[in-house]
């Protein structure tokens, strides 16, 4: 697997339920959020890909294991490392961490490169796919 990619989060008010607990579905909130970053992180963004490239990243399939809560105003870690890379597609494994560095959420995301104006499978630009292939 990949070297780590690490995104600070904070939990606000808004993410919780009324227990004051991360509502399940912002976990997947946050990995969205680092996995944004992720791609900045490696000299790439979401609009430039969609516009120069002509390519977006959709989600395909997501599993999610649900370890532990995360409660209101807590410091949070979300990690992204590629653990598959495929012509037109990239399975990432995220983690959410709370502030002892514990997961509170694991999750493996399967990502399909797809034409931004068809919406059909396109390959992943081999600028990307270089960067991806150099950080395995």
């Amino acid at each position: 697997m990949a070297s780590e990619f690490i995104w600070p989060v904070r939990v606000y008010y808004e993410d919780t339920d009324a227990g004051g607990v991360v509502y399940y579905a912002n976990y997947l909130r946050f990995m969205e959020r680092a996995r944004t970053e992720w791609l900045r992180a490696l000299g790439f963004d979401n609009s430039s890909l969609a516009a120069g490239s002509r390519v977006v990243f959709a989600v395909r399939h997501v599993e999610l294991d649900y370890l532990r809560p995360a409660r209101f105003n807590q410091a949070l870690e979300v990690s992204v490392a590629s653990c598959e890379t495929g012509r037109a597609s990239l399975t990432l494994e995220q983690e959410v961490r709370g502030p002892d560095a514990k997961p509170c959420c694991r999750g493996r995301v399967r990502l399909a490169c797809v034409d931004s104006q068809r919406f059909r499978p396109a390959p992943i630009p081999p600028d990307l796919m270089r960067k991806l292939l150099d950080v395995e």
